[in-house]
């Protein structure tokens, strides 16, 4: 026996240390051995149906994958993106079809629940696969078990295969576009702030909308601008408004919004320098900087280990206006004027404002909506003096009078180029002529 003759407490801990040491190191083997891919079929075509739905549930009905990521940051894996319930997690594997050699392997999923579900049964997780060493496939199938026949599963296409050269320097994500959004003025002119602020592409994961917001939508994606993401989660599983879980009976917090970010950056990994995260009725506004890119050239000089920057949120509530701004051709168009709303809610005392962020992709493990999860690098808060988020909605402080509020016209140094390109979308979709 290892331990035996050995008397003295001192060397009863060495050995008990050496022997656990011992069992960890065989278990990881074990458990490393056994998420390697297997061969299980030789000569075979890959003939699965490809899925081509946003969402797609797997047998059952409490697993659904979003879409599978090439990710080579540690070693090299298939990593899908998806919904589990967190308490009824299935064992899942990879079946990888590696043509022309027709070799199907197989290969055990590690699947990581994120810790951000706010009470809901269903939640965010990772589906971890490695890929076979001699090939770089092209699709991948999941399954429950590691045997049957690849031709009745469906197939899904790997992103990111290729590594690309950034073809814009930032994306904002948008998710999700939901409740029959009808806040038609407000968005352009978010999407025009965006773009006079460096934005090249929004991705909105869109569940529903108004028929008029389907017109903007439209222009901003015949524009090239916007990049449409079909949701439709509440297909699959009852969906909350709320960002917390109620007792209510649904399954998920505010229509999968956690899932469609994670999405997100996985997406836009290999073609955008940075991913922004934030709502359609939220702006970064800079305040020592003209645009984001001057900005964020900054942050990064000032933070060299930081790969999230996050940025505080404040409220301009839209009960609160200022005269100036009223525009009469606007006001045909439903929703809130931005340019009208300068007066924003002073801090509470004991309560942390959140936080959006603009993050490094390709650093990014999972996200949550106000900070990352894990990552490589690390996280900066950026001072209130740099940056912070314009948010007009409804107040939180209500009681409070307008003489307690902070009367802030940053947004106003933007006004003459905002107002200029906003009637041009307006006269170019025809939406000032709507009654």
């Amino acid at each position: 026996m290892l331990c035996a003759g050995k008397k003295s407490y001192f060397a009863a801990a060495v050995c008990i240390i050496t022997v656990t040491s011992m069992l960890a190191v065989s278990y990881l083997r074990l458990q490393r051995l056994s998420h390697q891919p297997k061969v299980i079929q030789e000569g075979r075509r890959c003939r699965g149906k490809i899925a081509n739905s946003t969402i797609t549930a797997l047998k059952g009905n409490k697993t659904f994958i979003i879409s599978p990521y090439f990710d080579n940051r540690e070693s090299k894996v298939t990593r899908l993106i998806g919904i589990v319930h967190h308490e009824d997690v299935k064992q899942l594997y990879c079946w990888f079809c590696c043509q022309p050699n027709g070799k199907i392997y197989v290969s055990k999923a590690k699947i990581n629940v994120h810790s951000d579900r706010f009470g809901f049964p269903y939640g965010a997780a990772d589906m971890v696969c490695l890929e076979p060493e001699n090939c770089d496939p092209t699709h991948v199938s999941v399954h429950q078990s590691p045997h049957g026949n690849i031709d009745q599963l469906p197939r899904f296409e790997i992103k990111n295969r290729k590594a690309e050269t950034f073809s814009v320097d930032f994306t904002v994500c948008i998710s999700a576009m939901f409740g029959n959004y009808n806040n038609v003025l407000q968005f352009i002119q978010s999407m025009e702030m965006y773009k006079i602020l460096g934005v090249q592409k929004v991705v909105i994961y869109k569940n529903n909308c108004s028929h008029l917001m389907e017109k903007v939508l439209k222009f901003y994606i015949e524009e090239g601008t916007v990049e449409i993401i079909p949701w439709p989660i509440n297909s699959h599983l009852r969906v909350s408004s709320e960002w917390h879980f109620m007792q209510d009976g649904t399954h998920i917090g505010y229509y999968g919004q956690i899932t469609a970010l994670n999405d997100c950056i996985y997406r836009n990994m290999e073609r955008s320098k940075f991913v922004v995260l934030n709502d359609a009725d939220e702006i970064i506004l800079p305040l020592k900087h003209p645009n984001w890119k001057t900005m964020m050239n900054s942050l990064q000089e000032q933070n060299p280990g930081a790969s999230v920057f996050l940025f505080e949120n404040h409220i301009f509530p839209e009960t609160i206006s200022s005269h100036m701004f009223n525009i009469s051709s606007w006001n045909t168009v439903p929703g809130v004027n931005i340019l009208q709303h300068v007066y924003r809610e002073p801090d509470r005392k004991d309560v942390i404002n959140p936080r959006k962020m603009i993050v490094d992709p390709r650093k990014v493990i999972q996200t949550s909506v106000h900070s990352v999860l894990h990552a490589y690098g690390n996280s900066a808060n950026v001072p209130m003096d740099v940056a912070l988020i314009y948010h007009c909605r409804k107040a939180l402080q209500r009681d409070l009078p307008r003489e307690s509020l902070i009367r802030d016209t940053t947004l106003w140094r933007y006004n003459s180029s905002l107002i200029m390109n906003v009637n041009k979308v307006l006269s170019q979709t025809m939406l000032q002529a709507q009654k």
